[in-house]
């Protein structure tokens, strides 16, 4: 069916092939074969993409897998989300769309400061570390998740946190938001008995 079809598209492996591959088949082949760029033009090509095209690969530096199984494991809390890409690093073009267009949206001012939250506390200070197609397609996903699902800022940071695409294995190990809201001094912190 399509979920096959996609996964032919997304490892250039033959369908049976495809359904039965590892992990680390999976890391190999997107560490190596990636299409992602960051210029406009690539940003501006997602638009024109078949939805069953994928974007692939990290845009700045070389995968690590052990990076890349932290993610895929910290995702899966999201899997209930349709919109949240379960992969990072392999993302259909159609998903990115539907992001994308949230893009533009403008948010309540609610709304607006779990946004700018997300911006100040996760890893990246944004979507991700430039303000390349990434940034456009989880930007426009967390004004989704904020709107339709009511994500707060620190949902968001982890979100982007897990999702970042860049490449590389510098990263922080992901903390919980009300870890990040006592670091910055938003929360007092709890009387020690």
């Amino acid at each position: 069916g399509a979920g096959c079809m996609a996964l032919l598209v997304a490892t250039g492996l033959p369908a049976e092939a495809a359904q039965t591959q590892s992990l680390d088949q999976r890391f190999e082949y997107l560490s190596k074969n990636g299409n992602s760029a960051c210029t406009p033009a690539f940003a501006d090509s997602i638009a024109k993409m078949p939805p069953t095209a994928r974007l692939q690969g990290s845009c700045c530096g070389p995968m690590a897998a052990h990076r890349y199984r932290e993610q895929l494991e910290g995702l899966q809390k999201y899997a209930k989300v349709s919109l949240i890409p379960a992969d990072p690093y392999d993302i259909p073009a159609g998903l990115a769309q539907l992001a994308m267009a949230w893009f533009p949206v403008e948010l309540s001012a609610e709304e607006q400061a779990a946004y700018d939250y997300a911006m100040e506390y996760s890893a990246e200070r944004g979507p991700c570390c430039c303000q390349c197609w990434r940034w456009q397609v989880y930007g426009g996903l967390a004004k989704y998740l904020i709107r339709e699902h009511d994500f707060d800022g620190g949902q968001v940071a982890e979100l982007w946190d897990l999702s970042d695409g860049c490449g590389g294995d510098d990263h922080v190990h992901l903390r919980q938001p009300r870890e990040i809201a006592l670091e910055a001094g938003i929360v007092e912190r709890e009387a020690r008995g």
